[in-house]
């Protein structure tokens, strides 16, 4: 038993020196750094270990060279483990799962030794915990080309973080409840990329708009103003994002049998808190993509009173988009993936026919 345990012991020291050896030729790029770029609500109070809770914040960077190592703690430590999603070049997005935390996350093997772009992005739920990136290991660096000039804000519940929606690694009902999350091919962060426009998913699974579900102690908007949605603290400074188009889909946790009067008179203070930061923005309020005919209905007859009242009050840039089936394939009946990129098409067109783009 003693002589097994050293020997393993052994082969784990082995393959620490080799790793240490083979990224012995990397330079370490602090997350401070000036070529890195970030989008989502992000705890910058430390600038080099920037802190991240919401589903599909994302960062970007632009490096020379075959390889590249991600610096990634992550509060949960393997426990309530977070996962994100890594794409190189724009091809074929691939998630990790964080199972330390302390974490050195290498590109894969196979690269050219030439110029390459990296794009990092959290697909779990703030319930997850954070993650503090640290930075990059690489050769050199580069400049990137300015972000999209546009940008879309997404307040929602756990359809728009991403919830139960992949499939790919662990079936419905096994694992994690969190196992499924992929806010990167979520319909917002699908939409964006539609557009060529900014994503930012400012959402919560669980949230309603007057009740939320699974003992939630928080409403969004009680808490569409914070950088930890769940926890409901760190103020978010609106100026850090200004949306050209910020939709809203709330009222699947809510459920049909609310108070229609305490409904619709909390949707329109909503949207007046929003209209308060983002004076530009067409703001588009949108029936649940899950929702049963029986809440379908309900959502379309309150959307359709809200938008109205508040056309005829002056603001004339609100408007209401009903999702034309109910999509829940997924896990809990959820959007599948497949259905996520159907969700995300319908919302594509309805904003490029809105916006001219």
């Amino acid at each position: 038993m003693k002589r097994t345990f050293y020997l393993l012991a052994f082969v784990f020291f082995c393959i620490s020196i080799a790793n240490a050896k083979k990224h012995a030729d990397l330079k370490l790029f602090t997350a401070d750094n000036a070529n890195i770029q970030y989008v989502g609500r992000i705890d910058f109070s430390n600038p080099q270990k920037p802190r991240i809770w919401a589903p599909g914040v994302y960062i970007t960077a632009k490096f020379k060279g075959s390889k590249c190592v991600m610096l990634i703690n992550d509060e949960a430590g393997g426990t309530n483990h977070n996962y994100l999603e890594i794409v190189i070049d724009g091809k074929n997005p691939y998630r990790v799962e964080l199972t330390d935390k302390v974490n050195e996350l290498s590109v894969p093997d196979g690269l050219s030794d030439g110029e390459h772009t990296i794009l990092v992005c959290k697909d779990t739920e703030s319930n997850n915990g954070y993650i503090d990136f640290l930075g990059f290991k690489c050769e050199k660096l580069l400049p990137l080309p300015a972000k999209p000039r546009r940008k879309i804000e997404y307040f929602g519940d756990s359809i728009t973080s991403g919830t139960g929606m992949d499939l790919s690694a662990v079936p419905c009902d096994k694992g994690q409840w969190y196992d499924q999350h992929n806010a990167y091919m979520s319909y917002g962060a699908l939409t964006s990329r539609n557009l060529d426009a900014q994503w930012q998913l400012t959402a919560q699974a669980g949230v309603g708009l007057v009740h939320s579900c699974c003992d939630m102690n928080v409403v969004m908007p009680q808490i569409f103003d914070k950088v930890f949605l769940r926890g409901d603290t760190i103020n978010w400074n609106f100026n850090n994002y200004k949306p050209d188009v910020v939709t809203i889909c709330l009222g699947q946790n809510d459920g049909p049998k609310q108070d229609s009067t305490l409904f619709c008179s909390t949707y329109v203070n909503f949207i007046r808190a929003i209209r308060k930061h983002y004076l530009k923005a067409d703001i588009i309020c949108l029936t649940s993509p899950m929702g049963d005919n029986t809440l379908t209905t309900v959502l379309q007859r309150y959307l359709t009173a809200i938008t109205g009242n508040l056309n005829a009050g002056g603001d004339k840039k609100v408007y209401k988009f009903f999702f034309q089936r109910q999509y829940h394939n997924g896990c809990g009946g959820h959007p599948d993936m497949d259905e996520h990129k159907l969700i995300a098409g319908e919302l594509t067109a309805y904003i490029k026919q809105l916006k001219g783009w």
